[in-house]
């Protein structure tokens, strides 16, 4: 699978509107998601990585403090950040609505 390039800074605000809960460094985007328990996080861990397998493209994630997950994603490859690094938080945004 070809990856897509890299987005401008410009695209980047431009999306990052679409997604408030987001915030970049400009090679990562980045959020943070509380949960009510540890078994709700661990089935929320669970449900981004069903949605990264399928889109072959995976985030970093951290839990931690028992109901925190730090999520960081980015296309490695690329070197920062593209179409696939949005459509992924998108996705994530959608679970946790």
């Amino acid at each position: 699978m070809s990856r897509p390039d890299l987005l401008s800074e410009e695209a980047i605000r431009n999306h990052l509107e679409l997604l408030p809960l987001w915030k970049s460094d400009g090679k990562n985007i980045m959020r943070t998601i509380i949960l009510h328990d540890f078994v709700s996080a661990m089935g929320f861990m669970n449900a981004i990585a069903i949605h990264a397998e399928a889109m072959d493209h995976h985030p970093e994630l951290r839990l931690y403090g028992w109901n925190k997950l730090d999520v960081s994603i980015s296309t490695h490859d690329k070197g920062g950040l593209t179409m696939l690094d949005m459509e992924l938080a998108s996705k994530i945004d959608a679970i946790s609505l």
